[in-house]
């Protein structure tokens, strides 16, 4: 992992919901960090520089392992959990949890779909590709943490489609639920179908490529 993101944050005493409207009017953001056999330690970190992190990061900062800077300390780390406002752009409240370089962890992290418009479904079939999912829970030590997983369509034709057992995973890396191949739970990816036909990969499943 190359890229190093972090985030000052600084420890929170005063508690509950009173103490958090607050703190968001002073623009600062409530945060929780937990695990690592530790007690969760509230925190409180600048809105406009988390703001900056995320627009500088983009998705890697959903999937990446981060250094928070909290009193003179710093602590590894990765986003659990975001609030955001409904209908604003403010970012509600922050679940951090701690990474340790010899504990798996369980992360979330984006789908990167790629030779699309190549693949044969849709360049020589005239298909559509529907993405069934954007994102996928996997397993990994930190030292292992992909930024996002490659789903190469290049072979995938009309009627076909990419289940979660079909995935590519680098090295060190496994999916955080362990899925049979055709069992109920080995869920579509991405399905190729008639362009216009209105389908999608829930109304009908197509066969494995």
């Amino acid at each position: 992992m190359s890229m190093t993101f972090e985030l000052n944050a600084e420890p929170r005493g005063d508690l509950g919901k009173g103490a958090s409207r607050r703190l968001r009017r002073a623009a600062k953001v409530p945060a929780i960090l937990y695990g690592g056999q530790q007690e969760p330690q509230p925190l409180l970190v600048d809105h406009l520089e988390l703001f900056n992190l995320m627009n500088k990061a983009g998705e890697a900062f959903y999937s990446h392992v981060l250094t928070l800077k909290i009193a003179g300390r710093t602590e590894s780390a990765v986003l659990r959990d975001m609030q955001r406002h409904p209908f604003k752009p403010v970012i509600m409240h922050l679940d951090f949890l701690r990474v340790s370089a010899d504990r798996k962890l369980r992360v979330h992290v984006p789908l990167h779909f790629i030779n699309e418009s190549n693949s044969r479904g849709v360049k020589q079939q005239g298909g559509a590709a529907s993405h069934a999912l954007i994102d996928v829970e996997i397993e990994c030590l930190p030292a292992n943490l992909p930024e996002f997983i490659e789903v190469d369509l290049t072979d995938l034709g009309m009627g076909e489609a990419i289940h979660l057992s079909q995935l590519v995973l680098p090295a060190g890396v496994a999916l955080a639920a362990h899925i049979e191949p055709g069992s109920e739970h080995d869920a579509i990816v991405v399905s190729i179908h008639h362009a216009g036909s209105g389908e999608d990969a829930s109304a009908e499943a197509p066969k494995a490529s």
